[in-house]
């Protein structure tokens, strides 16, 4: 950590304690709204009302963030996610359900109108403070680090639940983005170019222009689609895990929060691993297959130790793709329009992941958990098995330019 930058350690700090803020009040916006309510079609509103607010915003206004102060917005952010989270507090003080679901609604849309802005400009924002050659490590630190968390913050949440009401925890959560705001607040990166007079016009300009640039960068578009696959896999398996490890192979309720464990702790051996292997074309797209194979595997097993194997390797491979692809992403992409393009991005997988939700729970498609798992896996695989052939003919197979490469 020490030869990143103070700027970067700023960001990672502010990273991890929202990342728990957010994991911690996703379960209990869950498990409130469900005790409230006991119905599934609620729990269906709940992520409707956080993924369609944020798909429509995510269309319109990444032209806009290639002129924004990118510290200064990611701080702002986290600051309106920390009050947002105590709207559900304020209905249940207030001793009204109606008030407690009104805030949870109002909650997951805010967050869910802010997630992809602010995800966009984080993503953009490590070209600027980070050295070239250090991009593919900070982005797999980065990750390794938010999935890790992402697997710790459940347990440590449970352990609350057992001392405190449900509802309190949502303050817990509001100070970790205040947290959050406050490591935020040692970014420090100005905006290089003038702010231009918005109109109609120049909007629509900068939205075709944005878009125009990103379909003229093949090497963008390949691996936006790579990475867009995978989402799609994502998507079908937060639908498949529980049906799969409960029905297909009869397991407790304890052996599914193993195997929904085991791809963070993978991943954060992935991470580690990336400081080992050479950074090259095929080291990506091996990591790529790899993780299609995990899926695949997974229609084979019948005892749920594979179960958790399976996992782990994939979380020990995605990242070799993952990380490496991003660096590449912030590599290539022009610097002046990289926030917007990081958006155009961000929009691709927002839109694959519920494509991947709704396959895998859709009633008109007649295949088992097991078949599905086939299917995605076979998704990201054979691409990753394509372009790993095509990637022995390119002259150049290295990630990294030849001075990057002298550097590190």
């Amino acid at each position: 950590m020490k030869k990143f930058s103070g700027a970067f350690r700023a960001l990672w700090a502010g990273e991890i304690v929202s990342e728990f803020g957010g994991a911690a009040g996703a379960i209990i916006n869950g498990l409130l709204l469900y005790e409230i309510t006991g119905s599934k079609e609620w729990m269906g509103i709940l992520w409707l009302v956080y993924y369609i607010p944020s798909l429509l915003l995510q269309m319109v206004s990444s032209p806009f963030l290639n002129h924004i102060e990118k510290g200064k917005m990611l701080k702002n952010i986290q600051l309106i996610r920390s009050i947002s989270y105590t709207l559900p507090l304020l209905g249940y003080l207030a001793g009204s359900n109606t008030g407690t679901i009104t805030g949870l609604v109002l909650l997951q849309c805010i967050l869910g109108l802010v997630q992809p802005i602010y995800a966009s400009l984080s993503f953009s924002l490590l070209p600027d403070i980070c050295k070239e050659d250090e991009l593919v490590e900070a982005n797999g630190l980065l990750d390794g680090t938010l999935r890790l968390m992402g697997f710790i913050a459940p347990g440590v949440t449970s352990l609350l639940l057992i001392v405190m009401p449900m509802q309190y925890i949502h303050v817990i959560s509001a100070m970790m983005f205040f947290i959050s705001f406050l490591s935020l607040s040692h970014i420090q990166v100005k905006l290089k170019q003038l702010v231009p007079t918005w109109t109609k016009k120049f909007w629509w300009a900068e939205m075709k222009l944005g878009y125009k640039t990103f379909f003229q960068k093949p090497k963008l578009v390949r691996l936006t689609f790579l990475s867009s696959l995978v989402q799609f896999a994502v998507g079908a398996s937060m639908v498949l895990s529980v049906p799969f490890i409960r029905g297909e192979l009869k397991g407790e309720t304890w052996v599914y929060a193993i195997f929904s464990g085991c791809f963070s702790v993978g991943y954060a051996i992935g991470t580690l691993l990336l400081r080992k292997l050479p950074r090259n074309n095929q080291v990506m797209y091996l990591g790529l297959i790899g993780g299609g194979v995990s899926f695949i595997l997974l229609f084979f097993v019948n005892l749920t130790p594979l179960a958790w194997l399976c996992e782990l390797f994939g979380g020990m491979l995605f990242p070799l793709f993952n990380a490496q692809s991003a660096a590449i992403f912030q590599k290539e992409a022009p610097r002046e329009r990289l926030s917007q393009l990081s958006a155009v991005r961000l929009m691709f997988f927002r839109i694959t992941t519920p494509l991947g939700i709704l396959f895998a729970s859709s009633h008109f498609i007649h295949f088992s958990s097991r078949e599905i798992y086939l299917i995605v896996g076979t998704l990201i695989a054979g691409p990753g098995l394509f372009y790993l052939i095509t990637s022995f003919r390119e002259k150049n197979n290295n990630l990294l330019d030849a001075k990057t490469q002298k550097l590190s």
